[in-house]
């Protein structure tokens, strides 16, 4: 698996545990209808945008093994999301080398790079 800059893909978060797979990684397949391959950064800008379109981040979810996440915590976001989220000036800072090549079919890498936390 490969990030964004053609690299091996890096561990995004182990705490909390993030990735489709939850193995901390944002990698995907054909049955991740969500495409969780974008590693963000939290902010509460972008935790507020999410929850006000249908999906609350934020608040613990006991019943998956979900905490809720804050400003700070990194995630594997969903590729539409983070798309819609920069199309509205909201997208999170992202980790290049934790962000899976697959992006690069959403998003250009210069949009990536110019919201890159590493």
């Amino acid at each position: 698996m490969k990030n964004v800059l053609g690299e091996p893909l890096e561990i995004c978060c182990k705490k909390p545990l993030t990735g489709y797979f939850r193995d901390g990684l944002c990698r995907t397949d054909q049955s991740d209808r969500g495409t969780h391959i974008v590693c963000s950064v939290m902010t509460e800008e972008f935790l507020s945008f999410s929850k006000s379109k249908g999906n609350d981040l934020s608040t613990p979810r006991p019943e998956y093994n979900f905490s809720g996440l804050k400003e700070g915590d990194c995630w594997c976001l969903c590729a539409l999301r983070w798309k819609e989220a920069l199309e509205n000036n909201m997208a999170p800072p992202v980790r290049l080398s934790s962000t899976s090549s697959e992006m690069l079919n959403y998003v250009t890498l210069e949009e990536l790079k110019r919201h890159s936390g590493n």
